[in-house]
């Protein structure tokens, strides 16, 4: 009997200890899972990306009539361009209930001379926030794409220069936009 009462203390002993082997190695797994789901910034040029990180030269909108329509047009894909405006109701799923409101909505934009950082959300069967940087110059009546990408919702300006420098938005992917 002896023998046997050993084999269950060892056992109750080996218990905590192994659920806490378990729990510090799914620790370990949430930890290196999070690491991978956030990409570098890579394809933002590096005098752009320096503009941008000039917070000084940037103030924030929160209305698409303070944005031109070649920048809406240009987050809409080349759509009719319309966004909905901040808190104001949209196509959030990929099931249309209005054919009227648009499938996506302005969070906030901001504006420096020439440039313009539009962050918005896209409904459909994955929501999903998009940033989108583009210039507009006085004599080109075109934009030029700077560059775009996907992640959480921001913010404010303040959060998405936190996430381009710690690399919180993905910009490998051509998404949807």
């Amino acid at each position: 009997m002896l023998a046997q009462e050993r084999v269950v203390a060892e056992f109750r002993l080996a218990g905590p200890m192994m659920r806490m082997r378990q729990l510090s190695l799914c620790l370990l797994f949430t930890a290196a899972i999070q690491t991978l789901c956030y990409a570098d910034v890579t394809k933002l040029p590096a005098e752009d990306r320096k503009v941008l990180l000039d917070a000084s030269r940037f103030h924030v909108v929160y209305s698409t009539s303070d944005l031109p329509s070649v920048i809406l047009t240009l987050c809409d894909g080349g759509g009719d361009g319309k966004l909905a405006e901040p808190g104001q109701n949209w196509n959030a799923t990929d099931v249309v209930t209005d054919p009227t409101l648009p499938g996506k909505r302005l969070i906030w934009a901001a504006i420096g001379g020439e440039y313009y950082v539009v962050h918005y959300e896209r409904g459909g069967i994955a929501h999903s926030f998009h940033i989108l940087v583009a210039k507009v110059t006085k004599n080109d009546a075109k934009p030029t794409m700077v560059w775009r990408a996907v992640g959480h919702q921001l913010k404010d300006y303040a959060a998405f220069l936190e996430a381009v420098r710690t690399g919180r938005l993905d910009d490998r992917l051509d998404y949807p936009h």
